[in-house]
């Protein structure tokens, strides 16, 4: 019996360690090439939370359970992995990689090995993103990438941060990036930004030149989040609420400064209240933001999915977004692995409510008497008989704008690999959009109380269906030290775009809002409009890519694209964009074995040619439309006329961008110092630019024509340190720097006779009416053409400098007196990020900053002037100009062109690890975050930043517009959970 008992117990113990593995406890240590021990390397078991760091002599204890694996990481160094089964002791040796030579890097149309690459790309993983309440990818990488102009010119979160990268290329084209989602044509929010996991920058034309017209702007490639793991199989829970507060809001007159002013003599009128109007327009808007992410499956087969959900409140009243993003990845490999399928799906939807806030709401708090009340004595709105003056409120309150958009993207790809060294890929996608608009007014706002519209509606729409086709075969083989990779491809890209929109007034109630449109009386009596549009466009390339090195230390690359556009003249409808580059890594030479300060140096250079399309699709053809203007009584009734609106111009092409680049890779000290710099010289030929031509022999006035040539050049550095790095406390720090040189050079055409000298750009408003700027063949971009003033006189009239540098009162000037004087481009960018590590802790703090330029400060323009007094003024309107009292009509001078240097703290992050007790938790992280905290700055305006770059403002750069949404800064609570 006992024995039985015996046999029973040992049968116990060997199912019980069979079924629960007992801890096995392991101590090693981790060195590098030379034996020498490496501090702070992470050392965890794969596939779970439990991990530790190296000490300071590179030894570290841990305990696992039965078969393991062990991966050991550290900063500047390749990943190992140990596979465990029992043991309990190991050594494990890392070597040192120049920034991460081995890292994958994402290049056009496939990848490379970061110590391979001869073109100017920056990278930045997930990990050094900006943390906190993002609203786009661009903010993830803002002051991370040395060259590329990340800005925030408004507190909207409908809006879209601006990108610019080296400099304008362009006079009608865009000259922002081509924005790449894992291959796809897409935009910045596209995907939510917690679902990406690397952004790439092709930087220099030999990059860029294998997307040829699309690519002068630069490429920026994002990849999102994959399950790239044989057995990866969680959760992660991620979600941050968030609160925003104006950052700096306009010090104008309270009614207390009213009534003051009123007793010293100054025509004011005190309408008995006491009034913040901007306070009142505002709210204090509390957000969120949640993301839920899946992985699992096999090596076989395997999947990702993401849904984040955002609920963003605006700072005005009325005001808000919602965003729900999903996305679903499969991806599956047959035949051994010669055959692997992706397919993919996303969908996005975003509402957006703005009632009537808008910046000329803003305007109208700003200006308001303070002295006004809300409300009438019967509960109506306040207005008064004033131009361009309305009720804040009232326009906010009795006006309602509804937003929505709805996107569809669906890609798939087949990877076939028939031998060892090929794989053919085929790839097709298919992305799908709609917007849907509503705007409607009540019988109680301005546009009916004042203007006796009786209730406006509106509605609009629009779709755009765009699809992708490509075809790529790609050889890699190695022979000795000689390898190479080959690539070739064809590309069809076509799209579709539709639009309505319809307008009504004069309705017998405001009750249907935009539901019952067609009540609107104004459509009977012709008085409504409606537009509708459709356009096509479609793009077909052929491209191939050649990569060699010998034993990684001799590199060439050459690339080249074949490519036509529907969108241009007959006649010159195929381009060529060739690209190529070389690199050197001088640290492989032998007489480098002896400099062991110096791990990695790599020199390069590359030339590249790529083109800008035309925005619009029919520019080369001529058009005619139907005008009820220029019509004719025909028969006794009025037939609207058939007018020309475009000229024919078959030989339209697209911009030409050619470009040099010159760079340096380094990485000192065995890599705790690494970096890079960049000398860059591009031209961009043949501009498209409408110049007035003669009728006839022309049909129409303007024509949009190939003319002249623009010039870009500048210096780029990145500097990555690791200053410290021990068991539990790790610095790692960045700068980077950038400086650009813009010029037009020219801006005339031979074959057609034409020449511009110069062009204006840039406008004022009401009622100064003039334009800002003035862009000069021969000189930069972005400088502003102004009045210069030097003084005030004892009437407190300006004095102006005149066109030979004499002193004259203002009302004795002309146009011919206004000179250049100031530019509103940065001539330097720099950016300073730091993320340290201490115990469970981590904190990220990023600096940014912009010199050498100036803005336009339309506030004070406009409201540091007593001159209007039905307007509300800055405080600052009645300080003296050159000592004396100002009394002048609102005029543009130079007075108002402040200089705008500034740097921002401008995100800091502190966040804690959470011990890993919570079974079933593998890692959970909580967080506090401010976004936009500090600026250090002599600009008297509200954000040296708050200017734009886009649109109208491409070449009337540095306004801080009178209308700007206010920018905004933001606190964040997070927490991030992985099960």
């Amino acid at each position: 019996m006992k024995r039985k008992q015996l046999i029973l117990l040992v049968l116990g113990i060997f199912c019980y360690l069979n079924v629960y593995p007992q801890s096995v406890p392991l101590q090693g240590k981790v060195t590098d090439s030379d034996n020498l021990p490496v501090p702070g390397a992470t050392v965890k078991i794969k596939n779970s939370s439990n991990g530790v760091a190296t000490s300071v002599d590179g030894t570290f204890q841990l305990t696992y359970e039965g078969k393991a694996v062990l991966v050991v990481t550290a900063v500047g160094m390749t990943t190992s992995e140990v596979n465990l089964n029992g043991q309990k002791t190991v050594s494990v040796k890392l070597s040192y990689s120049s920034q991460g030579l081995n890292e994958v890097v994402v290049v056009g149309y496939g990848t490379q090995r970061r110590g391979e690459v001869t073109s100017a790309i920056a990278t930045v993983k997930s990990e050094s993103f900006t943390k906190g309440a993002v609203r786009d990818a661009a903010q993830l990488v803002q002051g991370k990438v040395a060259g590329l102009r990340i800005t925030t010119p408004s507190g909207d979160p409908t809006g879209s941060t601006q990108i610019n990268l080296r400099g304008l290329n362009s006079l009608n084209g865009t000259s922002e990036p081509l924005i790449l989602i894992d291959g796809i044509p897409g935009t910045l929010n596209t995907v939510a930004p917690e679902d990406i996991e690397a952004i790439d920058v092709l930087k220099d034309g030999s990059a860029a030149s294998i997307y040829g017209t699309r690519a002068t702007g630069g490429v920026i490639l994002i990849t999102t989040r994959q399950n790239r793991s044989e057995s990866r199989n969680s959760i992660e829970y991620s979600a941050y609420a968030n609160v925003q507060s104006i950052v700096k809001k306009p010090e104008m007159l309270t009614a207390d400064d009213y009534r003051r002013l009123i007793a010293e003599g100054v025509n004011y009128t005190d309408l008995g209240g006491n009034t913040n109007w901007l306070d009142e327009i505002l709210q204090k808007p509390f957000s969120q933001n949640h993301n839920l992410t899946f992985f699992g499956g096999n090596s076989t087969t395997n999947y990702t999915g993401s849904i984040n959900y955002r609920d963003w409140e605006e700072i005005f009243l009325k005001t808000g977004q919602e965003r729900l993003t999903v996305r679903a990845g499969l991806n599956h490999s047959m035949f051994n692995d010669k055959l692997k399928t992706n397919l993919q799906i996303i969908t996005r939807t975003t509402s957006s409510k703005q009632g009537g806030a808008d910046g000329y709401a803003y305007r109208q708090a700003i200006i308001r008497n303070p002295t006004d009340n809300i409300y009438t004595a019967d509960g109506r709105w306040q207005e008064r008989d004033a131009y361009n003056y309305d009720n804040p409120l009232g326009r906010i309150n009795e006006a309602n704008n509804d937003n929505t958009f709805r996107e569809t993207r669906m890609n798939g790809s087949l990877d076939y690999r028939p031998i060892k060294d090929l794989s053919l890929k085929m790839l097709v996608s298919r992305v799908q959009n709609n917007n849907l608009n509503g705007y409607s007014t009540t019988f109680q706002h301005v546009n009916t109380t004042k203007n006796n519209l009786n209730g406006t509606a509106g509605r609009s729409t629009y779709s755009n269906k765009e699809n992708l086709l490509e075809l790529t075969a790609n050889y890699t083989k190695s022979i000795n030290h000689h390898n190479f990779t080959l690539l070739g491809g064809y590309s069809w890209q076509d799209a579709v775009y539709e639009a309505f929109d319809v307008y009504n007034f004069d309705f017998p109630t405001d009750a249907y809002s935009w539901n019952q449109i067609e009540a609107g009386t104004a459509l009977q009596r012709g008085l409504s409009t409606m537009n509708s549009e459709k356009s096509k466009w479609q793009l077909a390339g052929f491209f191939g890519r050649l990569t060699y090195n010998w034993n990684e230390k001799y590199l060439f690359m050459a690339s080249i694209r074949r490519e036509g556009s529907s969108k241009f003249g007959v006649d010159d409808q195929w381009g060529t964009f060739p690209g190529a580059s070389i690199g050197w890594r001088i640290s492989k030479e032998s007489f480098m074995k002896n400099v062991p300060a110096i791990t990695d140096l790599k020199l390069r250079g590359g030339y590249g040619e790529t083109g800008t399309i035309a925005s619009n699709p029919y520019a080369s053809q001529s058009s005619y439309a139907f005008d009820f203007a220029e019509g004719a009584y025909i028969g006794g009734k009025w037939v609207q006329g058939f007018v020309p609106t475009r000229n024919f111009n078959p030989y339209l092409r697209w911009e030409k961008k050619k470009e040099y680049n010159a760079g340096l890779d380094f990485g000192l000290l065995k890599n705790r110092i690494t970096g890079s710099f960049d000398l860059y010289s591009r031209k961009v030929e043949d501009l498209l630019y409408n110049f007035r031509v003669p009728v006839p022999p022309f049909i129409y006035e303007t024509m949009y024509i190939n003319a002249g040539t623009m010039k870009n050049s500048g210096f780029e550095a990145l500097i990555n340190v690791r200053p410290v790095e021990t068991k539990t406390i790790t610095w790692n720090t960045s700068i980077t720097y950038s400086t650009n040189k813009n010029m037009l050079e020219n801006l005339s055409n031979d074959q057609f006779n034409v020449t511009a000298e110069f062009f204006d750009a840039g406008y004022t408003g009401e009622p100064i009416q003039q334009s800002t700027h003035r862009v000069k063949a021969g000189g930069a971009i972005g400088q502003f053409f102004v009045l210069k003033s030097v003084g005030v006189d004892e009437n407190g009239k300006w004095f102006v400098e005149s066109k030979d540098g004499s002193t004259i009162p203002i009302a004795e000037s002309s146009a011919d007196d206004r000179q250049y004087y100031g530019n509103g481009i940065p001539k330097h960018l720099a950016g300073w990020n730091n993320r340290f590590k201490i115990k469970s802790f981590d904190l990220e703090i990023n600096v940014r900053g912009a010199f050498g330029h100036d803005v336009l400060n339309m506030q004070r323009m406009y409201y540091e002037n007593p001159a209007n007094e039905d307007y509300n003024a800055l405080k600052t309107a009645y300080d003296p100009v050159y000592g004396r009292q100002l009394n002048n009509d609102l005029v543009y001078v130079s007075h108002y062109i402040e200089k705008a240097d500034y740097m921002k703290i401008d995100n800091i992050t502190l966040g804690y690890t959470l011990p890993a007790k919570l079974k079933g938790v593998k890692n959970a992280r909580i967080y506090v975050s401010g976004l936009n905290l500090f600026t250090i700055t002599n600009y008297k305006g509200l954000d040296p930043e708050a200017v734009s770059y886009n649109n109208e403002f491409t070449f009337a750069p540095g306004i801080e517009n009178r209308d700007a949404y206010p920018t905004t800064r933001t606190f964040t609570a997070g927490i991030n959970i992985t099960f």
